[in-house]
């Protein structure tokens, strides 16, 4: 393990990575704890129905923003890297939702969710300056209506 790989897991496990802008394996990392650190909710509020239903929910989400950042990573065309990018945007956005619900249903404390909901905000945030990033760079590939290719 290098010395730069070890410093950025020492940032993310202290809490202190401000951006993973221009470092996919940092964003990468710091979406799978995002979906660790939910699996960690499991057992503070499956044991109802509710509970278990908003737990799967929030599982879901948050696993598939990680899973689909994979997938954008490896994306066919600047389009498709766009798009599977809005795709963690979107997942990234539900889990927020689903911790919000948690709280306000009272199956967790908000002390417990606040970690985990900060991040969630941060990462939304990162990944829509990505989005705005590349959709710029697609639009700026395009031939404009009415002139010539040539």
């Amino acid at each position: 393990m290098t010395r730069q790989t070890l410093d950025c897991r020492v940032q993310i496990a202290e809490g202190k990575a401000q951006s993973g802008a221009g470092k996919p394996g940092l964003l990468a990392e710091r979406l799978l704890k995002l979906a660790a650190g939910c699996m960690g909710l499991g057992s503070r509020m499956h044991r109802t129905v509710p509970g278990r239903y908003v737990y799967a929910q929030l599982m879901r989400s948050s696993a598939s923003a990680g899973a689909n950042y994979a997938e954008a990573r490896a994306g066919e065309s600047r389009a498709d890297f766009v798009h599977k990018l809005q795709l963690v945007l979107k997942e990234l956005r539900e889990t927020g939702y689903w911790l919000t619900l948690a709280v306000e249903g009272g199956l967790v404390t908000s002390a417990t969710t606040a970690p985990l909901a900060s991040e969630a905000e941060e990462l939304t945030r990162m990944v829509a300056r990505s989005v705005m990033t590349a959709k710029s760079g697609i639009s700026a590939s395009k031939p404009s209506a009415g002139k010539s290719r040539l």
